[in-house]
Formats: C-alpha cells, structure tokens, sequence
C-alpha cells in the first residue's frame, strides 16, 4: 500500500509547473487529486497524467480571488469525494514593478491571488478535516517573503503574510490533527523564472551554493513529505527548498 493510499489532495494552480509536479508526485505516493486552475481545459494534461497513473482525478475551474467560485469548486470536490486529506495552496501570479510606479491593480491581484486565495480555500476545506481530526495543509510560499526582492513588494509581501498565516493557521488546528507548514521555493525553472535576462540567470546562479535553478520535482518531494502521515509532530514550520540561496 502506498504511502497516501485512500487519501484526497487538492492542488490548486496544478495545471503548469510547481502545481502540476505536487499534483503527480502526490498522486504517485496513492493519493486521489483534485486539480484547480482557472479553467478545466488548462488542468486536463494533469488529469490525464494521474489517471494514467490509475488514481482518480478532477478538474476543478476556480478564481482562487473569488468566495463563491472558491465555496464551488469546494463543494464539488466534497460532494464527489466527502473529505479531503491534503491541501496545497500553491496558486500565484507576479506582477514585477518598483513601487513608486506599481499600480493599486497590480498590488491587489498579487495579494489577492497568493495570499487570500489560500485563506478562502483554507476556510472552504478546512470543516471536512476538522470532521476527520486529521489533515495536511501545505502552502507554497517563496524565499522572497524572507529576504524582499527589487521590484517585488506585492509579491513578497504576499508570501510574507503566507507565513505568517501558516503559523497562525498551525496553532488553531493542531489540537484537531490537522498540520499547517509552508515551503519556500528559491528559483525554479517554471515559467516566471523563463523571462529572465541570460546576465539575471548568471547573477542568480552565483548567489546559489548548490550552483543550479531549483526544478518543479524539488518543491514536490518537500510537499510530499509534509504530506506523510509519518510527519504528523512537524507543524508551523517552513522548509526552504532554495539550493542555500537564502542561508
């Protein structure tokens, strides 16, 4: 039996890069997932992928920013499946500006998308596992919340206050089994790393000990293992998969 056999993940920006390589590392440890993009058609090459695998899955259409869409989608993975295991709150989107220039636009939607995207599906999910006395919450955070980044205050100020949530989240729901850890990518080859400049690249690489990008299975083993019914006594915490970037 496999190590998440009989239990239901919900991934949500799972169509593409870190999302899309949680959903099937996921699903290769026996879970059954539930992918969540804005559209079911982007999610359908995931889908696929883990049903290859023989486990089930769903494509779930959702604006992570919106209640009702987030109550939905919740309500339609609930009523097909009655509980939910795992949660990884992984949907994100940058919009890269100096602050005197940034726009209220552009600080909403960042803010809006990482990080009350993760409290409406936290809150959307969060009675089955209380029911169950037992679940796993997973937030994908950056290394930008830690350190800051030129051009970058929506976005670190985003995974910031994800942080901040994990913990807070952490401490309300040990008491039902239910954990609450984030992990905090450093660059990952995925597309918001494919724009840059080739001297960006080079300048990145030389601040990294390891000497190389991240890749998406990276931030999908950390996912995986705070997933683990055997990392139950690991709460609050963020791992940072970021090859020694931020040390």
């Amino acid at each position: 039996m496999k190590e998440l056999e009989q239990q239901v993940a919900v991934v949500t920006g799972g169509s593409r890069g870190i999302g899309r390589a949680v959903a099937l590392r996921l699903a290769h440890a026996g879970a059954d997932v539930a992918v969540v993009a804005r559209s079911e058609e982007a999610c359908a090459s995931t889908v696929e992928a883990i049903r290859a695998m023989g486990r089930r899955a769903w494509a779930l259409a959702a604006d992570v920013t919106q209640t009702a869409s987030v109550e939905n989608a919740a309500a339609r993975i609930l009523g097909q499946t009655g509980r939910v295991d795992i949660l990884v709150n992984n949907a994100g989107i940058t919009r890269d500006m100096l602050l005197m220039r940034m726009t209220d636009e552009d600080w909403d939607a960042v803010l809006a998308t990482n990080l009350k995207g993760a409290f409406l599906f936290t809150r959307a999910l969060l009675r089955p596992m209380l029911k169950q006395r037992n679940g796993r919450i997973i937030n994908i955070t950056s290394v930008i919340g830690f350190t800051g980044n030129v051009g970058q205050a929506n976005y670190a100020a985003s995974k910031a206050g994800l942080i901040g949530f994990t913990k807070s989240c952490a401490r309300e729901f040990a008491s039902r089994g239910i954990t609450v850890n984030a992990v905090a990518p450093g660059f990952v080859e995925t597309d918001m790393t494919a724009v840059l400049k080739e001297e960006q690249r080079q300048a990145v690489l030389a601040r990294i000990p390891v000497g190389s990008f991240g890749k998406p299975e990276d931030v999908a083993h950390a996912v995986w293992f705070l997933a683990l019914p055997e990392s139950r006594y690991i709460t609050g915490q963020v791992l940072t998969v970021d090859g020694g970037l931020s040390m």
